[in-house]
């Protein structure tokens, strides 16, 4: 499990971020000079080289909003000139994109970025402009918001690209995307006219996977262990009643994808921040702030508590907690992570992601008088920062594209690189993974500079 290290603070990690950034400029202008946009998007690197991925077209988002946190982090135009200019050119069709649950991973990593530095007072305010990332907001999470599936109590979930009986655990982060069209004051309209409340959808997305993803050691089933989260949870369309976990990246249904399980603890976090934006009206006729933070609350702080309990002494997982080779490596979880053994890989995308949410979900503890919790959870994230952005991780070799290194997308079908003379993939980069150390950095560089907090949710005027 994570080891605390109270002498990591934000402040004592700025050498590491500014030289995570120093770097990242370079990786981000690298790519965009010699990517071919004809390959489609680019994914996860082979060699140090960034490279496609025929599947489903969710991280070209992240491409683009590098730049923009690049932007934010250095105050460099260039990043968002080449981070505007790409959003207005490419990104339209993933605004209205119907067949995936990604709209929060690429939308808001783009024209969220963009309208939030705009609110912000970090590029001037130009109303055409703000109009424009404004409308494709709305639109994305109303898009999302129509991939409904509804279940026996009527209630309902976004479903993911599998079809419409799979809930991804994925898609609390995308969540994101509904939360800012409801902000902007946006509707998905249905037949006959109806008015269906975004805010509305997301909560209910947000309750059945805290239900049906995420376990409490309440007795569910054999491997109930609290915190644990399925990748995927299958629904007969027939009936609507939930049949059984799954998992598409993950090793088995009945143990954890370490990835999955951090886009829930960031999903959630973010959602508890955003509800508080929110006035007590507006919950009200979906069970009340109190009914409502207790369930994301619940399922934020379970996850955290199994994440931390399993990874290493240093903050990085393993790809996934039920891993085979996980037997051969003994006391694993007791020492520093070793991203070059020849058992399993770990997962530094996983780390990025859930280090987020374990700075942002202590810090919505501290805010209601839980101090130690609250602590207990930022100092989590720090240590696991700290390791990410230095040795063996941050990648500084000029010749390599990505910003993190061992980062592993998909173990199962066998899409990620094992170098020569090793057992297990190691030593590459993904497009998420770089997305979301950048975002990390940036959260503990304005903490560490007293500037103000970053969130998806800052575009009030």
């Amino acid at each position: 499990m994570i080891q605390s290290d109270s002498d990591i603070t934000p402040q004592k990690l700025l050498p590491k971020i500014e030289r995570l950034f120093e770097l990242s400029a370079r990786k981000i202008r690298v790519i965009a000079k010699v990517w071919d946009e004809a390959k489609g998007t680019p994914v996860f690197t082979i060699r140090g080289i960034y490279t496609s991925r025929g599947w489903t077209e969710w991280t070209q988002g992240f491409q683009f909003g590098s730049a923009l946190l690049q932007f934010d982090a250095t105050g460099e135009k260039w990043f968002l000139e080449y981070g505007r200019k790409k959003t207005v050119e490419v990104m339209a069709s993933h605004v209205s994109h119907i067949g995936v649950h990604d709209h929060g991973f690429n939308n808001v990593s783009t024209y969220g970025n963009l309208l939030r530095l705009m609110r912000e007072g970090r590029i001037p305010v130009n109303p055409n402009e703000r109009n424009f990332y404004e409308l494709a907001l709305k639109v994305s999470g109303a898009v999302q918001a129509a991939r409904w599936s509804r279940i026996r109590d009527g209630r309902g979930y976004i479903h993911s690209f599998n079809g419409p009986h799979s809930l991804f655990a994925d898609t609390i982060r995308s969540l994101r995307s509904l939360a800012l069209a409801h902000r902007l004051g946006h509707v998905l309209m249905g037949e006959m006219d109806r008015r269906i409340s975004l805010l509305e959808r997301l909560l209910q997305h947000a309750e059945v996977a805290a239900q049906y993803a995420v376990y409490y050691g309440e007795g569910r089933d054999h491997y109930d262990i609290r915190g644990r989260v399925a990748h995927e949870s299958i629904f007969n369309m027939a009936d609507g009643n939930y049949r059984c976990p799954n998992s598409q990246q993950g090793y088995s249904p009945f143990s954890t994808w370490t990835r999955g399980l951090a886009w829930m603890m960031c999903g959630y976090a973010e959602e508890l921040e955003f509800l508080e934006t929110l006035p007590d009206h507006e919950l009200a006729p979906f069970g009340g702030r109190r009914k409502i933070e207790a369930t994301l609350a619940k399922a934020a702080e379970a996850t955290c508590d199994f994440y931390m309990a399993n990874v290493t002494t240093d903050g990085i997982p393993f790809w996934d907690t039920g891993a085979p080779g996980l037997q051969r490596l003994g006391n694993c979880l007791e020492k520093p992570s070793d991203p070059f053994n020849d058992e399993e890989p770990v997962d530094s995308s996983a780390a990025a992601i859930a280090a987020q949410g374990l700075w942002r979900f202590g810090a919505w503890l501290e805010k209601r008088k839980r101090l130690k919790d609250g602590a207990r959870y930022r100092q989590a994230a720090l240590v696991t920062a700290n390791t990410l952005f230095g040795d063996p991780y941050l990648s500084a070799a000029p010749s390599h594209h990505g910003l993190i290194l061992h980062s592993v997308y998909h173990r199962p079908n066998g899409w990620d690189y094992i170098p020569p003379g090793r057992k297990i993939p190691c030593g590459e980069s993904s497009m998420w993974g770089d997305y979301h150390a950048r975002e990390l950095a940036l959260l503990l560089l304005r903490e560490a500079r007293r500037k103000s907090y970053l969130a998806f949710f800052n575009i009030k005027e």
